[in-house]
């Protein structure tokens, strides 16, 4: 016959008693403020080459562009595409847009 396991019945009591004066004062909660979203323009198309020199694609050439990738990767929405061109690795970059008043 299996035995049976009266002792642990009533689990929603806490297993023992601690005094509230020995214990430390509630932490104060934080209170986290929401970020504004950011929205983001147009995507375009950056190649990155082997010594990490970025070229945009302008007026049907490739033309360096001014930020590297790791910059990019700080202030903008950067993905990196599948595909290579010419060794050279593909990323799809979006601006955050600006709001002009």
């Amino acid at each position: 016959m299996p035995q049976r396991h009266r002792g642990n019945q009533n689990r929603s009591r806490p297993a023992g008693r601690r005094s509230h004066s020995s214990a430390a004062p509630p932490e104060p909660k934080v209170v986290y403020e929401k970020k504004a979203p950011i929205v983001y323009g147009k995507a375009f198309v950056v190649l990155e080459d082997e010594s990490k020199g970025t070229f945009r694609f302008d007026n049907g050439a490739w033309v360096p562009y001014a930020m590297s990738i790791a910059q990019c990767r700080r202030e903008c929405l950067v993905n990196e595409l599948p595909q290579k061109v010419n060794r050279m690795t593909r990323y799809e970059i979006r601006l955050p847009v600006t709001e002009q008043e």
